[in-house]
């Protein structure tokens, strides 16, 4: 298709707008980013609710679970206290620490998680998160 000055006005020009696509992608890819975290936790278990603004979950965190029964993951693994204490000396040691990340069932003892608290503290671990999650509309704060 040219354009000449003899041309009719009633040529019909079509083009595929690709700005609007290209927006779509976009947000699809940012949408797709921010989910694929959470998609990959595999451990289950049950959080407490909050009505806290969620934290968003860097990349360099460690995951540390605390299950209703006191058993402690880290990330998907079983650990003792011996291999807790070990691993939490490592990070410790590393002059960029990572984050921990502490998850814990709302009907696990207290102490289970103070445990691991108190442990990460003793070592000089500085970040320690509670992940947690948005409590419901219609359930009442505690």
């Amino acid at each position: 298709m040219t354009f000449s000055p003899d041309s009719s006005d009633d040529d019909v020009i079509s083009e595929i707008n690709m700005t609007p696509l290209v927006d779509v992608m976009l947000v699809l890819l940012i949408i797709f980013m921010i989910t694929m975290p959470v998609l990959t936790q595999s451990v289950l278990v049950q959080l407490p609710q909050t009505s806290a603004k969620p934290a968003v979950t860097q990349p360099d965190s460690i995951a540390i679970s605390v299950l209703r029964d006191g058993t402690v993951l880290w990330g998907s693994e079983v650990v003792t206290a011996a291999q807790l204490q070990q691993r939490l000396r490592q990070v410790a040691a590393q002059p960029q620490q990572a984050s921990l990340q502490l998850m814990a069932d709302k009907a696990v003892q207290y102490q289970h998680v103070l445990t691991v608290m108190a442990l990460a503290q003793q070592l000089g671990i500085s970040q320690l998160g509670f992940v947690t999650e948005p409590a419901s509309a219609g359930e009442p704060q505690h």
